[in-house]
């Protein structure tokens, strides 16, 4: 039987503008947004297909911020891109707290 992982938190709706890089391949970039966030995760929709437990380094480019981050799950949509769930390693983020934010 298959269990299900919960949210350890509510996420929230944001569109942010996002580079990924994949650290096995270090240079291999891709410009996505987000669909939601939280302090913990992303949920994002990238044209490549990303493995569960994959590393990689998220550049928010409002904020100027760099984390890494590990994908938790990657499914694939209608339209034929991905989307892709997020867990940030090694650091909470408070949305509200950052200097660009104007949500």
């Amino acid at each position: 039987m298959r269990s299900q992982t919960r949210r350890m938190e509510k996420r929230t709706q944001m569109t942010l503008p996002v580079q990924l890089e994949t650290l096995k391949q270090p240079g291999t970039t891709e410009r996505v947004v987000t669909e939601n966030v939280s302090s913990v995760g992303a949920r994002l929709v990238t044209k490549r297909p990303r493995q569960r437990k994959e590393w990689l380094l998220l550049t928010f480019l409002r904020d100027d911020l760099r984390l890494p981050a590990r994908v938790v799950y990657c499914q694939r949509l209608a339209d034929g891109r991905f989307g892709i769930g997020l867990k940030f390693q090694g650091v909470t983020i408070l949305w509200s707290d950052l200097p660009n934010n104007s949500h």
